[in-house]
């Protein structure tokens, strides 16, 4: 089925609202593997991604009325995947603000500014899946809705309940990490070397 035509995406979301449970599942199989993988950049354990994709899609089909086909309906779909992500988070109360240690605001700002593109040139995607998995979840989270999800920090800030400062810093610190962490990888595998 080619989900990007906008008539045959109006056919199935208008059977999916009358309650046609087969489009609800072409509807459903057509992401899952899509909104897995985004559900899984923000926790570091499948089931739990599994459980924040099954959320989603519950909104997904509750909202589904609301959808105008005036963009992509995985874009939509995306973006509903990311706030539950958010969501989830919020309720695990995971977001930690990195308060107490040595980093400044100052050196945060200067590393958030450096171009880490030639850093990851090399790897493979499943490499930085990997390596993202392994930072804290506030480092996670914000380095997933800056850089990935294109949000700003004053969105990211809003949406966390934190301040811009804290987006900032915490986006810096998620890259050192992953330099940190993207070098003792290069150091254990020769062919990246």
């Amino acid at each position: 089925m080619d989900l990007t035509d906008k008539a045959i995406v109006a056919d199935l979301i208008n059977e999916c609202n009358n309650g046609d449970r087969k489009s609800q599942q072409i509807l459903y199989q057509a992401f899952y593997g899509k909104m897995l993988a985004v559900c899984m950049r923000y926790t570091g354990d499948r089931d739990e991604a599994k459980d924040i994709l099954h959320d989603g899609f519950l909104k997904v089909f509750r909202k589904l009325d609301s959808f105008k086909n005036e963009g992509s309906l995985e874009g939509w779909i995306r973006r509903i995947m990311v706030n539950s992500s958010i969501d989830y988070i919020r309720r695990k109360r995971e977001i930690l603000y990195a308060v107490g240690d040595d980093f400044t605001l100052e050196k945060a700002l200067h590393e958030a500014e450096r171009d880490d593109s030639e850093l990851f040139m090399k790897a493979k995607a499943e490499i930085v899946f990997n390596l993202i998995q392994k930072l804290s979840p506030a480092y996670r989270t914000v380095f997933n809705l800056y850089v990935i999800e294109n949000y700003t920090h004053k969105e990211i800030a809003e949406q966390l309940d934190i301040n811009i400062g804290t987006s900032k810093s915490n986006l810096a610190k998620a890259k050192m990490k992953l330099r940190e962490f993207y070098n003792e990888y290069i150091d254990k595998h020769e062919e990246y070397r």
